[in-house]
């Protein structure tokens, strides 16, 4: 039964989703605390593993899931129901592109998803900031709303800031991502040892 509820579950995800794989963040956290697969502070673990490792974050959140709630099979299913939809669409849009986009309908479409995936990212950081810097808890995890700094999140996040601000300003490009993730995971460990 948990194979087919993964499948269903990250192929509606797959589904519904546009941006990717960090506008999909909310809907996978959505999905996975309303059916209790991970608690909040594990679902923001998972997030950092698959973010951290290297793919789309879409199919590496849904086999990390998938895995812990149904080992390989479970990785396999809940992988297997993100992608099916991506690539269905994708098959569709290369066969019939050129003759999308001379369409009114089709451009306004598009124009109208683009702020909504932008929200939806937005929202997810700040989901993700909030229990991560403030640690704010929500009154739907069964605890009352309270606000708990963690100090050592927050002076990682303004050592990173710093740190990519001062490296656009003087190499005028951004910081690589892979350094920033391998210092945030030196920091981590400076931190929490």
């Amino acid at each position: 039964m948990i194979y087919l509820k993964l499948f269903l579950n990250f192929f509606m995800i797959g589904t519904l989703s546009f941006g990717g794989g960090y506008g999909m963040i909310s809907l996978v956290r959505d999905t996975v605390l309303s059916n209790e697969w991970l608690t909040e502070s594990e679902f923001m673990n998972f997030i950092a593993v698959s973010e951290s490792t290297p793919g789309s974050i879409a199919v590496n959140i849904a086999t990390f899931i998938g895995s812990s709630q149904g080992g390989l099979f479970g990785a396999f299913v809940a992988t297997l129901g993100v992608v099916l939809p991506s690539f269905f669409i994708i098959l569709l849009i290369a066969a019939v592109l050129k003759n999308l986009m001379k369409y009114a309908g089709v451009n306004a479409f598009l124009s109208g998803v683009r702020p909504c995936v932008v929200a939806m990212i937005l929202a997810t950081g700040i989901n993700m900031a909030l229990p991560t810097l403030a640690g704010y808890v929500s009154k739907n995890t069964n605890q009352p709303e309270t606000f708990h700094p963690d100090m050592r999140s927050v002076s990682v996040f303004l050592i990173l800031i710093t740190i990519h601000f001062l490296y656009k300003k003087i190499q005028k490009r951004n910081p690589s991502p892979i350094l920033m993730i391998l210092l945030s995971a030196g920091l981590g460990i400076l931190f929490w040892k």
